[in-house]
């Protein structure tokens, strides 16, 4: 019965199904977003899940991926959800195979979603992380006239520049151990700010460990090199890729000069005899290199640092401290992901008949993440407007915000015993009363 029903959600499209409630759920709890965030996170799943090359191209594809739950060695699927700021409502899902790149999924949903969303309609700005700073992602966003927030990969070489260019004179405080400094940017062709960042909190973390692994990352890399050198390539252009794919990646070495060996092979060992011919010829890399003095500095600076950029460049509203507070609220969908994958939850791993069961599940437990998330905002708007009354998770102290899992644990012990026709509510607490009539006669009523 469970999988015939799994198997009808899936054909009515759980995505445009779930998307329909959600719209609904926003309107009844009167939200009103400022901004939406997106996220991406990954379940890994139990069995093989073997799929014929002529299963449905809609079907999502249970394999391996990164991993963000640390079990690379299992398949998995993954779930990319998008919230809306004022409860954390999740307002879109969609499953994705296991092996889904952050960037193009993202890049997807800005081109193909983004005008389907109502409540990215109306909100202001649209907040992901770093995946979603690419070319096509933050043009797709600015044609569609849709304002965002992200943070800047620091493998862009603007980023990089912009970060080696800063004085830190020029770095003014914004709040809680953060000052900044704006910057203009035409990063894919949209007109944008960044705005540079510096975290006193990390600074401190991160120096520590910066110079402690400078060697150790030195050696690492010249380990890494030393291996790329010792390798054979088939011709000469696979060795000039992978030495430039190499330079790429590297963060603390330069290159003083780079040359590639030709060498002759045979089918036997040892000295070829005098005319022989070479059955082929293999190819290795040669370099010589040097610390990068530029590059240290470039990987000391990113210590505590990190950039933030927006195609809203005229509001007088978004100043330092309105950017940082908006991107740091992407913790509401990465709470969602905890909620999710909370031992409680029981969803450590899945096992389903087939991956559209899979998929439907997978609407289900972020519908339970939407009640959640609408009671506990119900909850703590109910109580912002009384006097504290609520334990705290604190000894001895009250609070106006607690989770819905505090609330829940807080109302356990609560009994019922029945006398012929009467009925009696056992340990009830005054906190708690107060709390049913402050939610309404619908919850009163479950407690009389």
């Amino acid at each position: 019965m469970l999988g015939r029903t799994l198997d009808t959600l899936f054909e009515a499209d759980v995505s445009v199904m779930y998307q329909a409630i959600a719209e609904h759920v926003v309107e009844k709890l009167g939200l009103q977003t400022d901004s939406v965030h997106l996220d991406i996170t990954s379940f890994h799943v139990d069995g093989d899940y073997a799929q014929a090359a002529s299963d449905d191209i809609n079907t999502i594809k249970l394999v391996q991926g990164y991993s963000r739950d640390h079990r690379p060695d299992l398949n998995q699927v993954v779930l990319e959800l998008i919230c809306e700021n004022q409860a954390g409502l999740p307002v879109y899902m969609q499953a994705l195979s296991g092996n889904t790149n952050d960037a193009k999924a993202f890049a997807e949903v800005t081109k193909h979603h983004i005008h389907c969303l109502k409540a990215a309609q109306n909100s202001r700005y649209f907040i992901a992380d770093a995946a979603l700073y690419t070319q096509d992602s933050i043009q797709s966003l600015d044609e569609q006239k849709q304002k965002f927030i992200t943070r800047v990969p620091m493998t862009i070489k603007t980023a990089k520049k912009a970060l080696l260019a800063l004085d830190p004179t020029q770095l003014e405080p914004i709040d809680k151990g953060y000052s900044g400094h704006w910057i203009a940017s035409n990063y894919g062709d949209v007109q944008q700010k960044w705005l540079l960042i510096n975290s006193e909190q990390a600074t401190k973390r991160e120096e520590i460990t910066f110079y402690k692994n400078l060697e150790k990352d030195l050696t690492k890399e010249l380990k890494q090199l030393n291996k790329l050198m010792s390798k054979p390539f088939a011709c000469e252009e696979d060795a000039n890729l992978a030495v430039d794919e190499f330079k790429k990646q590297s963060e603390l070495l330069g290159f003083e000069q780079t040359s590639i060996s030709k060498a002759p092979i045979y089918t036997h060992r040892g000295r070829p005899k005098k005319g022989e011919k070479p059955t082929g010829y293999s190819y290795q890399i040669n370099a010589t290199v040097f610390t990068d003095l530029t590059k240290v500095k470039l990987a000391k600076l990113k210590v505590g640092m990190f950039i933030l950029a927006t195609n809203d460049t005229d509001s007088r509203d978004l100043d330092m401290a309105a950017l940082l507070t908006h991107y740091k609220s992407q913790q509401k969908v990465e709470r969602g992901f905890r909620f999710l994958k909370s031992p409680e939850f029981l969803t450590s791993s899945i096992f389903l008949k087939k991956p559209q069961r899979i998929e439907a599940l997978l609407m289900i437990m972020i519908i339970s993440l939407m009640v959640y998330a609408g009671l506990e905002h119900k909850i703590r708007e109910e109580l912002k407007h009384t006097d504290e009354f609520f334990p705290s998770m604190v000894n001895n102290k009250t609070t106006s915000k607690p989770t819905a899992r505090w609330v829940f644990l807080k109302f356990e012990g609560i009994d019922m015993l029945e006398f012929g026709e009467q009925r009696f509510i056992t340990g009830m607490q005054d906190y708690q009363r107060r709390l049913l009539q402050r939610l309404g006669e619908m919850y009163e009523s479950f407690y009389s």
